[in-house]
């Protein structure tokens, strides 16, 4: 008989698909929710919003007391599950996603609460050998995590370029909290029989997601001495620093290796699509280098070869970490600035609306309220109108007349131009002598 799965994390399960990272329905994932949430939370949660909800929010939407839905939320922090927030006066919750969220935060726990065994060989099923998950949620763009490069492998030249969201060191000297906790991508390996024998104790948050870890005991506070020495241990060792993709208020950096790192797993494997390089690449200088390949064992990604003796260097594959160059004993490698640099938001909001727009989700974000049909009923209306050819769309904002829809239509084109024909020619008979006119 095959595994039985309640509705209610049936719905827990299309609530977390509502938002830009998805979460693919399969039996292995009912089974970690089921872990890591129970039914009562499922079903609760199921009807809470994608963004910041507050405990006075809550308790309407559950029909509580301010009193239960608060104690109800603060479990949910407790576990991991959701992140805890001061919003003004109010106290406020955010669920944090599956990857870089509440997947990670379940494995940290020390304290017995879970079985981090079991829920690790059910996170390795689900993303290491179903591995659509970790395909979709890799492949959004924005990308939800970047490469950040070794400083000191820098030419001279490059350092001078450097901009402070792109250093390790700067997101420590800058944070208001640090914490650091178990590494979940080798922690859960470990329980494979995979993982290799890099420290694990250096996943370190910062911030706001600091401050909730803390505060629950998922996460040890640490002084930002503290964090830069374990920076430096870990850049010694060769580990790839690997962060939240945003310019400020930086979420996470992990110490990462190419053989247990789900982000480089998953990076070499779909071939390069997720997009979580570093604006920065090594350059060989041929007159020096004794062709020893060290820089092509040590490359985290395998973007180096040798050919006739000499390292080659995929510039395409490589994600710009510095650490060929770290372990190149002549100084044949010096990390440069690329010339195309990658997008990097300027914050989470950003990342959220732009990626929600690209995924074709934003409506999910804009009508939130999952008990009223008749947000239902919108959410379906402004996906259809966003996902319309020009023409098409032109045709139904004239008929809408909203200059609402038209600006999120136009918001939306301009990220998903790749994938629809040119804006409107206004002299195709349907549009003719239609073109709006603002109000």
């Amino acid at each position: 008989m095959g595994h039985k799965t309640s509705k209610s994390y049936f719905s827990l399960q299309s609530r977390l698909d509502k938002s830009p990272q998805g979460a693919p329905a399969t039996e292995t994932l009912f089974k970690i929710l089921e872990i890591l949430f129970t039914e009562k939370e499922a079903a609760l949660v199921s009807k809470l919003p994608i963004n910041v909800v507050t405990v006075k929010k809550a308790a309407k939407i559950w029909k509580k007391t301010e009193k239960e839905a608060g104690e109800i939320l603060n479990e949910l922090a407790d576990k991991g599950l959701f992140f805890d927030i001061q919003k003004g006066d109010d106290q406020a919750y955010l669920l944090a996603p599956p990857m870089a969220g509440f997947f990670e935060f379940s494995i940290m726990r020390t304290d017995g609460k879970f079985d981090r065994k079991i829920l690790s060989e059910l996170f390795h099923q689900y993303m290491n050998v179903e591995d659509r998950f970790v395909k979709e949620s890799l492949s959004i763009d924005p990308s939800i995590a970047r490469t950040l490069v070794h400083e000191d492998t820098l030419s001279e030249k490059a350092q001078t370029e450097i901009l402070d969201y792109e250093k390790a060191s700067k997101v420590i000297d800058d944070a208001t909290c640090v914490t650091v906790g178990t590494c979940y991508c080798r922690h859960k390996m470990e329980h494979a029989g995979k993982a290799c024998d890099m420290p694990q104790d250096v996943c370190l948050t910062f911030n706001g997601p600091a401050k909730s870890l803390a505060k629950h005991g998922i996460a040890k506070e640490i002084s930002k001495d503290e964090a830069r020495k374990i920076l430096k241990k870990c850049v010694d060792l060769g580990l790839v620093q690997i962060g939240d993709n945003v310019q400020n208020r930086v979420g996470w950096i992990c110490n990462c290796c190419g053989c247990c790192c789900e982000a480089i797993l998953a990076y070499k494997k779909l071939g390069t699509r997720p997009a979580i390089n570093s604006n920065y690449f090594p350059e060989l200088k041929p007159d020096t280098c004794t062709g020893c390949s060290v820089c092509a064992i040590k490359c985290p990604v395998d973007a180096i070869e040798m050919v006739e003796k000499k390292p080659k260097i995929d510039v395409q594959k490589c994600i710009g970490c510095g650490v060929c160059s770290r372990f190149c004993n002549f100084d044949s490698l010096t990390m440069e600035r690329r010339d195309d640099t990658r997008f990097v938001p300027t914050d989470a909001f950003e990342r959220f609306v732009v990626s929600a727009i690209k995924e074709g989700k934003l409506q999910n974000l804009i009508f939130d309220n999952y008990n009223l049909w008749t947000f239902d009923l919108f959410r379906r209306m402004l996906k259809v109108i966003l996902e319309l050819k020009p023409i098409h769309r032109r045709l139904a904002d004239q008929q809408l007349r909203s200059r609402y829809i038209d600006k999120l239509s136009k918001l939306y084109y301009k990220f998903n131009k790749g994938n629809f024909e040119a804006e409107p020619d206004y002299s195709h008979p349907e549009l003719k002598g239609k073109k709006q006119v603002s109000k």
